[in-house]
């Protein structure tokens, strides 16, 4: 069984990070997609990050009704900042009959040398990439492990989420239906 890691703050969870999921499950032969919910990215600032609770219950939330992706709380028990190699290990001696891959955007694939022990990532887990808009072409696009797959581009942010929510606008149709309702009762972002 082969499981795809879709990495993220998910600060909130969006449109945009379903279709990628979704899209990925369909294009890069995975049986099933865990979004995994960053407590902290050692690459982010911390400031406007919601809990890590609220970001897990918003993609719950988000993803209830599909059986094949779902949320994780992995790096919840886990050493912070959060590192991805640390997850990764942790996950293969837990699941020692799975096989993980990775889901991530070409912006953060350019991002990959910054990463704690990105040489063993590269070498031991395929890396399934979507383009993103303005990312220009990197060394690392034609590395063996890394199999770029076409998505649906939206330009859709959590940080412009989180601005418009600030701004007393809304984001219907942004944010899954039920990710709005809990933003909305729980006054998130505002």
């Amino acid at each position: 069984m082969t499981i795809g890691l879709y990495f993220g703050s998910f600060n909130p969870i969006h449109t945009g990070h379903l279709i990628i999921a979704q899209t990925a499950l369909n294009e890069a032969r995975l049986d099933y997609v865990w979004l995994i919910v960053s407590p902290h990215n050692p690459l982010k600032p911390k400031k406007n990050l919601l809990s890590e609770y609220d970001r897990f219950r918003m993609a719950e939330l988000a993803l209830e009704g599909n059986d094949r992706i779902l949320a994780s709380n992995v790096e919840f028990s886990l050493s912070k900042p959060s590192f991805t190699i640390d997850t990764l290990t942790h996950l293969r001696d837990t699941y020692r009959s799975y096989e993980f891959a990775l889901i991530m955007g070409q912006d953060n694939l350019q991002q990959l040398p910054r990463w704690k022990n990105y040489e063993a990532i590269l070498k031991y887990y395929p890396i399934h990439v979507y383009p993103r808009p303005g990312t220009a072409p990197s060394e690392l696009d034609t590395h063996p492990n890394v199999h770029f797959f076409q998505a649906p581009l939206l330009d859709i942010s959590a940080t412009h989420i989180r601005d418009q929510i600030r701004a007393g606008k809304s984001v219907r149709y942004l944010v899954p239906e039920a990710t709005w309702a809990y933003l909305d009762r729980e006054g998130l972002y505002r």
